[in-house]
């Protein structure tokens, strides 16, 4: 749980009885005091606690700096010189004064506030000179008044200020101050000050809307309990297969809440500094220093997913700012859905040739536009002899099943160069062999083939993976990835940073929960808090070492200290272990392949002496000054082959984790080789697929393949910019909504029954307990439909036959019912309250989870246990891409498939269910209308959550609305068996009823 403390720092006062119990943050023992009385501060910057082992053991053997804000410690007084401390130019006398004492030139104190979150974050400082408080913030003010006043005169203490003051107001944290301009090596040392600023940082969620979350998850959790052991020790004996169809189900219900809810008991959102991102890797005068990123864009059917939204889609790649801004700012920069956005285009927009520019462009694009859909057009005519090429040979891809692999570059290969000079991205189009005979792989594995063309062309470090309809929206996307990917110490464990999925095209009440805001804003950041989000198949930036199947990079674990009062001896019971030296000088060589050595799919490569691994860097070149070890060490090209395939080029490439081509290649040879690792049979004895790429073994292969990397212990970060990086289509129509959720839910089924099963798989790698509840709920929830059905039908079928699951509705009973639809409601609120989701998003989600659970869920079960156990394969249906030319006119298509057919059985039930239960009611007299309202209830809950599935079967309405259709259809039969009940044109007769007896008079 996070937690907000203040700490004051002021060196000139005595240590006060708050202070003297402190604790150093390193080793756990007390800090201690100096000779005069006062307490120990290591570090004049932002007084971090360490006490005066740590701080001596960090100057002499250490990095010489605070392990907090990373300042070079100044020399204490009575410690002993290192290497660095001349630069302070202190003298030997000035030991007995305390070095790090900060006054002001009238001998007040410099007062800092430091407001801490996690031990990480510095939020607030505050410099009081002359009693004048002025409000600064970041931790770069902090470090620009780390040194003493009395090592500078009191005019250069004066100037100095004066230039802190400067930079300040530049970034707008003062104002009103008057000054003149700095000179240029001053603002120099401010941007490299900046540009060593963290990239990034974490932000918690306030402690006032997560804390009562978390204490109504536990109630919630308690009072779950005590409900399920009182519906288990109280059956309804005269219903008793209702009543244990029902307790089975809520115990399962139980259960799949608890898989949802535990991982998000952590949920923090990042915020990126871009501007410190291009100090640092983009400098005036030097060359670009920011990352290489190959872009993947997949596509299969032209006819689901139109040529024209790939365009836009390679367009607005194309035209994002990395490395290089363009000319005008506009967003989004994908041409289809810039010039259709209703705004003022205008706006902000202040270059003389902008409205020019921008008609010129609207015009060639309108051009552009109407060629690509006649070549759609002619494509769909298909001679009869097929295609032909411009020379006269027919093309290779006539027969979209049996055709070699083809490889174009478009652009960047000859110095293309735009309107303004600037050098073009390299834009490769592949189409990879396809045989009769050999498993292709789907997505999986065209993506696989990617990820080996993209290493031989380019090989790039990071790769930037994109649906053919999901556009950048964001031209800073990339930007944003790689203030994470970037950063010096976390970059490296960053397997990937993936971003949300937000769509255009969606209804405004986004009646089947299309947007998934419920997903990508709350479950999201829980798993953010964790080890990190899930991998979601679009718009997720790799890191290309991490998908070749290698372990992140151990960190070197701190050695454990203990203080210089207690003999050696002691050592084990102070908890801490001394340096042994002996010990280091013995395995030097070893230590230093130690330093370098690399796990591969969580293996160790060893020698036949078991020598430690090399890296791969090594087997390229060798280790020279090492011919003990020689060949014996090292991983043979055999054993390459046999993990990558055989291709010596992409081999070589997978050794340079940095990217780049190798010296001495030529395009003519590059591209020879980037054909041939796409060819059918090159993954045939490799371990593509298995252990390195995207993984088979699932039509959802996201799910899996972050799977893998998070078990080798890879993390992964969730992105959220303000403006979204990306945004695509989704399928509005009720039809292929269910058929995506069906190819989602088969594809968790899938993973369950193969041997990457989290619930067995995930516990042998170095997965978090929380996350592994995570990725255990993505893959039973397909098993929730089972029960759901059930439940669903149990209200009809209490209606119909005038039994209910629950006995008598004691006052105990209605307590515990209360209880937990009260616990229910208190969750649902106070989580949309932190993660500032509506009201209307979430009751859609939890609509559309009944609806897909009775439907595709439930079918999606039998198709996945037909498939592993039968080896009858279901081909997924791909998703449209592209909706009716009238606004939401997909959203009112009707078309028929089995999947409608629970959902629909349901509705008639219980719409049945209800008629009957009140007309028992009315039969039954006053006494049966009690009991009616709990079964009442109960169908009213199965209907409501069915509501949008009704009013897609129902299609377009002209002006009567669906929910008038229902209630009328249900007040109509209602008032008919009340009509009849009554009977109101039989004569009514008072008095006793007179009948013939028989008998003659």
């Amino acid at each position: 749980m996070a937690g907000f403390g203040s700490l004051a720092v002021d060196q000139n006062r005595p240590p006060t009885r708050q202070s003297r119990g402190k604790i150093c943050r390193v080793c756990g023992d007390n800090i201690g005091y100096k000779e005069d009385g006062e307490l120990f501060v290591a570090c004049c910057v932002c007084g971090f606690p360490v006490c005066r082992p740590c701080y001596e053991y960090e100057r002499s053997d250490g990095t010489q700096c605070c392990p907090h804000c990373n300042t070079r410690y100044k020399r204490q007084k009575g410690s002993a010189r290192v290497a660095g401390d001349e630069e302070d130019n202190y003298d030997d006398h000035e030991d007995s004064d305390d070095e790090f004492q900060s006054k002001n030139k009238d001998g007040s104190d410099l007062h800092v506030s430091i407001l801490q979150e996690n031990g990480e974050d510095y939020n607030n400082q505050q410099w009081q000179p002359k009693g004048q408080a002025l409000s600064v913030a970041g931790s770069t003010a902090g470090k620009d008044f780390g040194g003493d006043k009395e090592i500078y005169g009191s005019a250069e203490w004066k100037d100095r200020v004066e230039k802190w003051k400067v930079r300040q107001e530049k970034r707008g944290l003062l104002s009103n101050y008057d000054y003149q301009a700095e000179e240029e090596e001053e603002e120099e040392d401010y941007l490299m000050a900046e540009a060593r600023q963290p990239l990034w940082r974490k932000v918690p969620i306030p402690s006032s809307l997560i804390n009562p979350y978390r204490i109504v998850i536990v109630l919630r959790f308690i009072v779950l309990v005590f409900f399920l052991r009182f519906r288990i020790l109280t059956p309804a004996y005269d219903a008793f297969p209702l009543w244990l169809i029902s307790v089975i189900c809520e115990v399962w219900f139980a259960f799949s809440w608890i898989l949802d809810q535990f991982p998000k008991w952590l949920p923090i959102t990042r915020e990126t500094y871009l501007d410190r991102l291009s100090l640092r890797f983009e400098r005036e005068g030097e060359p670009n220093q920011l990352g290489l990123v190959d872009v993947f864009v997949s596509t299969v059917d032209p006819l689901k997913e139109p040529p024209i939204i790939t365009a836009n889609t390679v367009l607005s790649i194309l035209a994002v700012d990395y490395p290089v801004e363009k000319k005008h700012n506009v967003e989004p920069r994908a041409p289809e859905f810039y010039f259709s956005e209703k705004i003022d285009y205008l706006k902000d927009k202040v270059h003389p040739s902008f409205v020019k520019e921008r008609r010129a462009m609207k015009r060639e694009y309108e051009e552009f536009k109407v060629r690509v859909n006649a070549l759609v057009a002619k494509a769909q005519k298909k001679p009869e002899e097929g295609w032909v090429m411009q020379d006269g040979t027919p093309w290779p891809g006539n027969n979209t099943r049996d055709h070699p692999g083809m490889i174009q570059v478009y652009l960047g290969s000859a110095g293309a160069l735009d309107v303004d000079g600037k050098e073009l991205p390299r834009l490769v189009y592949v189409s990879r062999e396809k045989r009769p005979g050999y498993q292709h792989h789907k997505k999986a594995g065209a993506m696989n083939a990617l990820v080996r063309v993209s290493a031989v062309l380019t090989n790039a470090p990071f790769m930037l993976n994109l649906d053919c309809d999901h556009y950048i929206n964001n031209s800073k996307a990339i930007r944003e990835a790689m203030c994470f990917l970037m950063d010096p110490q976390f970059g490296k464990k960053l397997c990937y940073v993936q971003f949300p999925q937000r769509f255009d095209g969606i209804d405004r009440h986004d009646r089947y929960a299309n947007r998934n805001v419920v997903f990508f804003d709350i479950n999201m950041l829980g798993l953010d808090g964790l080890q990190g989000p899930v991998y979601v198949g679009t718009g997720c930036v790799f890191n290309r070492q991490a998908l070749y199947g290698y372990d992140p990079p151990i960190s070197k674990k701190r050695p454990k200290m203990t203080c210089d009062c207690w003999p050696s001896w002691c050592c084990c019971f102070c908890g801490g272990s001394r340096k042994k030296e002996k010990g280091e000088k013995k395995s030097f060589i070893g230590g230093l392949l130690r330093s370098k050595k690399k796990k591969m799919m969580g293996k160790n490569y060893v020698r036949k002496g078991s020598a430690p691994v090399f890296d791969l860097e090594e087997i390229e070149e060798g280790l020279e000054g090492y011919e003990e070890l020689e060949k014996s060490s090292l991983m043979s090209q055999k054993n390459f082959e046999k993990r990558f395939g055989q291709s010596p080029v992409f081999i070589a490439s997978t050794l340079m984790e940095n990217g780049g081509l190798p010296e001495g290649t030529n395009t003519t040879s590059l591209i020879k080789e980037a054909i041939h690792v796409i060819s059918c049979g090159y993954e045939e004895k490799t371990e593509w697929g298995k252990e390195i790429g995207w993984i088979y073994g699932s039509v959802t292969e996201d799910i899996l393949t972050g799977f893998k990397m998070h078990c080798r212990g890879w993390k992964s970060v969730y992105c959220r910019p303000k403006r979204p990086a990306f945004k695509g289509s989704a399928p509005i129509n009720l039809s292929d909504r269910l058929h995506q959720v069906l190819r989602w839910a088969l594809g968790s089924v899938e993973i369950f029954l193969s041997r990457h099963c989290p619930l067995w798989y995930g516990y042998a790698g170095k997965l978090k307990w929380l996350e592994t509840l995570a990725y255990i709920n993505t893959i039973v929830y397909p098993f929730t439909s089972f029960p759901l059905l059930a439940y669903c039908t149990i209200p009809a079928v209490c209606l119909l036959t005038g039994k209910f699951i629950i006995p008598t509705l004691s006052n105990l009973t209605s307590v515990w019912f209360l209880a937990l639809f009260l616990s229910i409601i208190a969750t649902g609120v106070l989580e949309l309250r932190w993660s500032g989701v509506s009201i209307q998003d979430w009751w859609r989600n939890e609509q559309f989870w009944v609806i897909g659970g009775v439907s595709a869920h439930l079918f999606a079960v039998f198709q996945g246990l037909l498939k592993v156990l039968a080896g009858v394969d279901t081909n997924f249906t791909v998703t449209a891409k592209a909706a009716e030319d009238t606004e939401f006119g997909e959203l009112y298509l009707f078309k028929w498939t089995t999947l409608l057919i629970p959902p629909t059985t349901l509705i008639i039930l219980n719409m049945v269910g209800v008629v009957a239960g009140v007309s028992d009611a009315i039969n039954n007299g006053y006494g049966s209308w009690g009991p009616l309202f709990g079964k009442l209830f109960f169908a009213f809950w199965v209907i409501v959550h069915l509501y949008p599935f009704l009013k897609g079967l129902m299609g377009r309405q002209n002006r009567t609305p669906t929910i008038v259709v229902l209630w009328s259809i249900l007040l109509a039969s209602i008032f008919s068996l009340v009509w009849v009940r009554i009977d109101p044109f039989l004569p009514k007769q008072t008095g006793p009823i007179l009948k013939q007896c028989g008998v003659e008079c």
